[in-house]
């Protein structure tokens, strides 16, 4: 068996398999748009929609329609909305913690890591 230095086992460790890359490309056969679109692009939407998803996760299904006829009764304004549905809005968008989402979203576009303070805020002040 052939021994291979780490660098190089710890960077083929990330390639997609041969499967996958078979398995993109006849989706991108069948589906005449995506071959304009490079595939790192749909990989990235991709990672995108994941992590929007895993954030909406943390809403109950309940929770989740709250929201959307929140939205719905204020017509995309806060002001349309009452004092008593404007807080309870936004503790539900509070749950969702869109910092940490919008964080996350720039640092897997972002080729240079983010700090730790961009994504979860000052820390606490210490007393």
């Amino acid at each position: 068996m052939r021994s291979w230095p780490d660098d190089i086992r710890a960077y083929t460790r990330f390639m997609p398999s041969r499967r996958l890359t078979r398995t993109i490309a006849r989706v991108a056969d069948r589906a005449p748009a995506l071959k304009r679109v490079p595939v790192v692009k749909l990989l990235t939407a991709a990672e995108l929609a994941v992590t929007a998803r895993d954030h909406l996760r943390r809403l109950t299904p309940e929770e989740r329609r709250r929201i959307a006829a929140l939205i719905r009764i204020g017509r995309g304004r806060r002001r349309n909305l009452s004092d008593q549905e404007r807080e309870e809005l936004a503790a539900l968008i509070a749950k969702v913690e869109p910092r940490l989402l919008a964080g996350q979203a720039i640092d897997a576009l972002s080729p240079v890591p983010l700090p730790r303070r961009l994504l979860y805020g000052r820390r606490a002040a210490v007393r």
